[in-house]
């Protein structure tokens, strides 16, 4: 569940907003209770200052990043036809890149795994891996066609990834010490969904330690703090 707060206003719309402020997001990305309303003022109450009470909770997205997908087990068949759909992609697009770059499928149940290797090819890898991903979905789209399943392709570039996941693993800890000593939650750059699922498992053994999604993609990003 997502971080909660009790904010207090003289209206609703007043309490509100100073919650949004105290947990630094809009409103779309909050659940909003009223727990007392102005309306429901007694004829004993009229005298006593008047306070609104509204509970926000920080939408809980990590869930949803942090799960497993559900296995598709994919017949042999769509193994073969997937495979045959993105070799015939890469032998005409490696003859493009540096003469010594080479590339290798592998197969199983639930989908392909792609490597691609060879020296200067940092321009598809991109900031952050930008055109990677990029080249992963269109690779994606390649090794669906004429598939009903879907098939789940997973790209790699001169080892990007796995040095990647080591970098962001060793953020995580860092921030999350950083949080601890301050008190205070930090918000990450906007990150991929693959790059934040690293994160958020990193982390969720932390008996200390929240993280939490928010905004809209491209833009979506974490924010790690302290446990209530």
């Amino acid at each position: 569940m997502g971080k909660s707060i009790i904010a207090e206003g003289k209206t609703t719309n007043e309490a509100i907003e100073k919650g949004l402020k105290e947990l630094k997001v809009s409103r779309n990305f909050v659940d909003i209770k009223v727990l007392e309303s102005e309306d429901k003022r007694s004829f004993f109450s009229i005298l006593a200052p008047r306070v609104v009470k509204v509970e926000l909770t920080i939408k809980d997205t990590q869930h949803e990043e942090v799960k497993e997908r559900k296995a598709i087990e994919l017949s042999e068949e769509e193994q073969e036809i997937a495979e045959k759909n993105v070799k015939e992609f890469l032998e005409n697009f490696i003859n493009e890149l540096p003469k010594d770059t080479i590339y290798e499928v592998k197969k199983d149940s639930s989908g392909l795994y792609i490597e691609i290797n060879g020296t200067e090819l940092g321009f598809l890898i991109g900031y952050r891996g930008e055109t990677l991903y990029a080249l992963q979905n269109i690779l994606s789209a390649i090794a669906n066609k004429n598939i009903q399943n879907k098939v789940r392709v997973i790209l790699d570039i001169q080892g990007y990834k796995a040095k990647r996941v080591k970098t962001l693993e060793e953020l995580a800890e860092k921030v999350a010490k950083t949080v601890m000593r301050t008190k205070k939650p930090i918000k990450l750059e906007p990150m991929q969904a693959y790059e934040r699922k690293i994160i958020h498992s990193k982390l969720q053994k932390n008996e200390k330690i929240d993280t939490t999604s928010i905004g809209e993609e491209p833009y979506r990003r974490i924010v790690i703090s302290l446990k209530k």
